[in-house]
């Protein structure tokens, strides 16, 4: 698995999984399991949704020069 995940959009995959869980502890819900696909994707910084579509938003290597 290559990386398909950047640094912004890991930031927002935590805050969103958080906020998610957070909701359904609050509301005594399941749904906040939910949650954890959101920060699954950005501990392991690999999507499957967006490999499908062929999308990513890493950063590319850049190589230098000697």
């Amino acid at each position: 698995m290559t990386c398909n995940i950047g640094t912004t959009d890991r930031i927002v995959r935590v805050l969103l999984g958080v906020a998610i869980i957070a909701a359904g502890l609050y509301f005594k819900s399941w749904w906040g399991l939910i949650g954890l696909v959101p920060l699954a994707t950005a501990a392991t910084g690999w999507c499957a949704v967006y490999r499908l579509i062929g999308i990513s938003t890493c950063e590319a290597d850049v190589e230098q020069g000697s």
